[in-house]
């Protein structure tokens, strides 16, 4: 992380930076913007320089990227101690950046008694959707420092003196403005593009590559990276879907629960965002077995969201659930060895019938799929699926209110969470797409209501696609944003509708075949799962 000096103090602001961020940019970029008499009123863009180029790629695509500074700002490096919570689901211990009250009002006693001054903060719940109101939390801080290692010199002594630490960076704060945001956004007219948007995992759900690396096989205007994705083997196959994909029509992995969407239909000249729920049944004469997976391990489920999941059948995000009775479907996508163990194993040609019964591994066949099954599920092949006979997977995606959403060649899928705008207004669902938990505040806190590096989407009035990455994690500087910041944002462009995607080090735009933002991992550009491409005609 970059260290740098502390400025002097400036007004605190919960959204500060995004609010007026998002008034800044909204007239230039043409898009429409909401009002000023949205913002509260003692937020200002006054405060916010932004400094913007705007390139037109092609007729119907613009990208506008921009370095927006805030001079009141100033962040800085402090000890926060961290507070003893259980684990939701292990009854484990855990560690929390907001405590209670009594917690904090006990550890504020004995840092003094130590020798320590504390700063005690009282942190409320951020504008979710489906969250407590009021306080969230009390955090208890020691110090202010302008650089990390005389940050890291007294964490080590209020460590020794019993307590559990963690240095962090005051800029990432959501009751705090961030002081630098470096913002890309492209504006994708299909009325005016005469191109193609669409979901790729380039051919093999199974690897992962830079979206920069896919944008310059495919001739990209436009490239961002799209949705969760396994990264440890521990987890599954790297590379493959946490979630809802479909490629070119055909799905090529199932939802997490119902989960946020980006639905790119006749090559994304029809957009629109919806959660999105998935069932897939296989059949064989009579009797029929539900399928809970495609393209991916069976038994192991990131981001859960699977019926008979466990330790949750809901969707959390960065957990890998269990299922013990597993059948899951593998594509022509899935360019991989298949997986082995116990369980059973068979394959299907173009119409259906079997071909063969056996043992789990291999790959998959050209122009043929397979299944496999664990548990229950190996029982139900074994006893059903007869060489010559005809096994079946019925496959249907549905959104919110039920209605079927019917995928043909062109259409694409990709799936992250939460969602941030609905209807035109703020609306995220963080506690129902498993990115927060209001019984467990160990879980997800960082993820969600401290700035990152974020990648979002969003769909406005005239059907426009909206395509944004905020850099964070200090990347050139910039903090990145909160879910509810992103939010504000993309609804000050204009979003009726939006989407977090994946975000973190993943967070890439390539315009022209160049990379335009700064990626926050010190290795550089992280190869990804699935990725966004804006193709040229």
């Amino acid at each position: 992380m970059d260290h740098r000096p502390a400025r002097g103090r400036g007004p605190r602001a919960r959204l500060a930076l995004s609010v007026a961020a998002a008034l800044a940019v909204a007239g230039p970029l043409s898009i429409s913007g909401v009002a000023a008499a949205d913002a509260p009123p003692a937020l200002s863009s006054d405060r916010v320089t932004a400094d913007w180029t705007t390139r037109t790629v092609a007729p119907g695509v613009e990208v506008r990227t921009g370095t927006l500074r805030n001079p009141a700002a100033a962040p800085s490096w402090t000890v926060t101690v961290q507070a003893p919570v259980k684990a939701r689901f292990t009854g484990a211990q855990a560690f929390a950046t907001v405590g209670t009250e009594a917690w904090a009002t006990e550890t504020a006693d004995r840092l003094r008694a130590a020798g320590f001054e504390p700063a005690v903060t009282r942190v409320p719940w951020p504008d979710y959707a489906d969250t407590p109101r009021g306080l969230m939390g009390v955090r208890v801080r020691v110090g202010s420092y302008p650089v990390q290692a005389a940050a890291n010199d007294v964490a080590a002594r209020v460590t020794a003196a019993g307590f559990r630490t963690a240095v962090e960076w005051t800029g990432y704060d959501a009751d705090q403005p961030a002081d630098v945001e470096n913002i890309n956004i492209a504006v994708i007219d299909p009325h005016r593009f005469r191109g193609s948007v669409t979901a790729t995992h380039n051919g093999n759900v199974a690897q992962r590559q830079t979206t920069s690396s896919v944008a310059a096989k495919l001739g990209s205007l436009v490239g961002v990276n799209g949705g969760f994705f396994l990264t440890s083997d521990a987890d599954g196959v790297q590379g493959t879907s946490a979630g809802v994909s479909v490629h070119d029509g055909e799905l090529a992995s199932m939802a997490a629960g119902s989960r946020a969407a980006l639905i790119l239909q006749d090559g994304g000249r029809r957009s629109r965002i919806a959660d999105l729920a998935i069932t897939a049944t296989a059949r064989a004469g009579r009797s029929s077995y539900a399928v809970q997976g495609i393209n991916r391990t069976p038994g192991r489920v990131r981001n859960c969201g699977r019926p008979g999941a466990l330790p949750t059948a809901e969707p959390r995000q960065d957990l890998t659930c269990t299922l013990a009775d597993d059948l899951v479907k593998f594509t022509g996508e899935y360019v991989h060895a298949l997986p082995s163990g116990a369980g059973v194993q068979v394959v299907l040609d173009a119409k259906g019938r079997v071909e063969s019964v056996g043992d789990r591994g291999g790959s998959v066949p050209p122009g043929r799929t397979v299944l496999q099954g664990t548990g229950a599920a190996a029982g139900w092949l074994t006893a059903h699926a007869v060489v010559g006979e005809r096994v079946s997977v019925k496959e249907e995606v549905r959104d919110a209110d039920g209605r079927q959403v019917r995928l043909g060649r062109g259409d694409s899928i990709v799936s992250a969470a939460p969602t941030l705008v609905e209807d035109g207004r703020i609306h995220i669902d963080a506690a129902t797409e498993g990115t927060v938990d209001p019984a467990d505040l160990s879980f997800g806190y960082a993820w969600a209501n401290n700035r990152q590096p974020r990648t979002m989407a969003g769909i406005d009035r005239q059907g426009r696609l909206l395509l944004v990455t905020v850099d964070g994690r200090l990347s050139g500087g910039s903090e990145g944003f909160t879910l509810a910041e992103g939010a504000a944002f993309m609804r000050s462009l204009g979003a009726v509708r939006a989407l977090n995607l994946d975000g973190g080090g993943s967070s890439a735009m390539v315009v022209g075949g160049a990379l335009v933002n700064r990626p926050s991992d010190a290795a550089g550009e992280r190869p990804v799962g699935d990725t966004i491409q804006v193709l040229p005609r």
